[in-house]
């Protein structure tokens, strides 16, 4: 059975730059590195952003981009040793804006947990803490912080690590 490590905070709070040390940690000796993107090139300064990303990567890393079938392209990369996906909350934005309602999200998102869970391999998943801020004006951004609230309570529920990322610094709240 596969170990679940959950990493959440808040924007800039340096969890991808975690998930990549934990990763790096975590791989010596094991079958390969995959890291699952889920953003998408909009506009100029996300693919800046991307960039940033990626150069923070080890170059042996496979690296998928893929915006919405997840667990579909985690099937085919079965051999892996360490999986991350970044991010979990980018994710959930594409699926609401694609068209896909609450009940089908979170029926994906426990679908994409589990076959982590079946996996003989380490899955490093990093989220936004979106229930610390402020109420969302609108209903779809109210929907997006409602479902993505209950995503990661679903994620910390089967997680075997979480970690909350506070201005750079992991703080262990499970494991």
């Amino acid at each position: 059975m596969g170990k679940l490590i959950l990493i959440l905070g808040g924007a800039r709070s340096g969890k991808s730059s975690f998930a990549i040390q934990q990763a790096k940690k975590l791989s010596s000796g094991c079958s390969g590195v995959v890291y699952v993107a889920t953003a998408s090139p909009l506009d100029e300064e996300m693919k800046r952003r991307i960039e940033r990303h990626k150069k923070r990567r080890p170059s042996s890393w496979k690296t998928i981009e893929e915006r919405i079938e997840t667990s579909k392209i985690l099937a085919k990369s079965s051999k892996a040793g360490l999986v991350i996906i970044d991010c979990l909350t980018m994710l959930i934005s594409n699926l609401l804006l694609s068209g896909e309602g609450e009940v089908a999200t979170l029926r994906r998102m426990k679908e994409l947990f589990k076959g982590l869970r079946q996996r003989n391999s380490t899955a490093l998943i990093v989220s936004n803490e979106v229930g610390m801020g402020i109420v969302p004006e609108n209903s779809l951004g109210r929907n997006f912080r409602d479902i993505a609230g209950k995503t990661n309570q679903i994620a910390a529920a089967m997680a075997d690590e979480v970690y909350l990322m506070e201005a750079g610094i992991p703080v262990k709240i499970k494991g």
